[in-house]
């Protein structure tokens, strides 16, 4: 694993693996040693030590915690505003694509509306200003776009306004308008199980504050947050494969890229916390990285391929896999922020920054977790003083909510395997996928306490299998 804290760097030697040998024969075309065992006829990679996660991940011969019982849940169903039209989240395939890090603007094919794949030119933005090495200046992914250059200088007039001012924002380079003509628009198709999911975890903890510290546990320090990525590194049997950055520069709490034509996870130090740094790993690791490996292996990798087996786009199933994945085997699996950054967006697209912050204070009193959804949710705007959103991140809760209503019928290892596909394209897929060499996330493994663990997180947001029914009809 190479480690990267941002201002400085060091690379650090793998740890120990017992397929690290044989990785790099496979790298150099030959092969050593004997296959790991099968799985449903797909190749995996089991994890190499013990989890350490500090949620209870346990695995291996450690006795599974019972679930507790399906409870009444007490959150009443608030009559939704109206609703709008839901916008369809096109994902284009590239060897990793997500909803943060999906594009890097190309000033070359700016004017003609083009966006360039974060596989062709990735960035993290660093202090000072980065050139390429040809001199000239790196165009950002579209992440680092999105983020305005003068948010703390607003931020500061904002709160000394007292919240009565409207933010105006300026970014590095101009946003094509096709990127911001495509998101402009919020849903509000499951603007009613937001709610309900939010005020879930209101009538058991009171505030958001309150949850929080309740479950997700201390701040963690550099040397932690390294021990514990390290450690899952060899759970997947991927150590020295990724890069890893530690920054504050994120409007999200992580996100994994390209950089350097090396897979690249950059951290938000703000957001990892003691029992819940693992689930990150799972989202971005266990789910995004590895099913772009699988993904390289299978015939669709390509847009071309793509376009000759019929694929649906891989979001919302990438985002809403992802993000299951971030509270499997929490104890209080409660979806609060994609929830959360659902209803954030839909009140965004009625709403000037102003009011949109006085809204979101029924839910978090922290003023300054609420400037963060609320700059996440008007990014890609100058003038703040309007409705107006960047819809994409809604992508979370609309995939969570499919998966989960078509859960009983999909074949969750193989979804890993065939890489960045739709769980609408799994039947179709699997006589074609290369599964040779797919690998399958440690805690997939065990396909009925994963079932388990999704039946929990149905119970837990107060969601039932008749409500998504409705919702969702086959």
């Amino acid at each position: 694993m190479v480690l990267d804290s941002g201002s400085a760097s060091y690379r650090q030697p793998p740890d120990p693996d017992v397929f690290g040998a044989e990785l790099q024969q496979q790298r150099r075309g030959g092969k050593k040693g004997s296959s790991p065992p099968p799985y449903n006829g797909l190749r995996i990679y089991p994890f190499l030590s013990p989890s350490l996660s500090l949620e209870s991940d346990s695995s291996g011969s450690t006795p599974r915690t019972k679930l507790p019982p399906k409870s009444k849940c007490l959150r009443s169903r608030p009559v939704p505003p109206p609703l709008g039209v839901c916008p369809t989240f096109q994902n284009p395939c590239s060897w990793m694509r997500r909803s943060e890090s999906i594009c890097a603007i190309n000033q070359r094919d700016r004017a003609r509306g083009q966006i360039r794949s974060t596989t062709s030119l990735p960035h993290i933005p660093k202090a000072g200003a980065e050139t390429s090495a040809r001199g000239g200046r790196k165009s950002p992914c579209l992440l680092v776009a999105l983020r305005p250059m003068n948010v703390e200088e607003e931020r500061a007039r904002f709160f000394q306004s007292s919240y009565t001012y409207n933010p105006q924002f300026e970014y590095e380079e101009p946003l094509p308008e096709t990127v911001l003509e495509k998101y402009k628009g919020a849903s509000g198709q499951f603007i009613s199980q937001a709610i309900g999911i939010i005020n879930a975890v209101l009538e058991k903890y009171g505030t958001y504050e309150s949850f929080e510290a309740t479950n997700g546990g201390k701040l963690l320090s550099k040397s932690q947050i390294w021990s514990i990525i390290r450690k899952y590194m060899q759970k997947e049997g991927c150590s020295g494969e990724v890069v890893v950055q530690l920054t504050e520069d994120l409007l999200s709490q992580a996100v994994m890229m390209v950089e350097n034509s090396r897979p690249t996870l950059a951290i938000n130090l703000s957001g990892a916390r003691q029992n819940w740094l693992e689930g990150m790993l799972r989202h971005e690791i266990g789910t995004h990285y590895l099913r772009g490996v699988n993904n390289a292996h299978q015939p669709w990798h390509s847009l071309e391929g793509r376009k000759q087996y019929g694929l649906k786009p891989a979001n919302p199933t990438e985002e809403g896999l992802a993000s299951l994945h971030s509270v499997l085997f929490r104890k209080q699996p409660f979806l609060w922020r994609a929830a959360l950054l659902y209803y954030t967006i839909f009140q965004a697209g009625r709403m000037s920054f102003c009011a949109l912050f006085h809204d979101l204070e029924r839910y978090v009193q922290d003023p300054g977790v609420r400037w963060e959804y609320c700059v996440r949710a008007k990014r890609g705007q100058a003038d703040t003083s309007g409705p107006g959103c960047f819809s994409k991140d809604q992508v979370y809760l609309d995939g969570i909510l499919r998966i989960l209503r078509h859960r009983q019928t999909i074949d969750f290892p193989l979804l890993a395997a065939l890489g960045k596909v739709s769980y609408e394209d799994v039947d179709h897929l699997k006589q074609y996928g290369a599964l040779e060499k797919a690998r399958i996330p440690h805690f997939m493994q065990d396909t009925e306490r994963y079932m388990q663990q999704l039946d929990h997180i149905v119970a837990t947001n107060c969601l039932s299998d008749e409500e998504l029914e409705q919702l969702l009809p086959a």
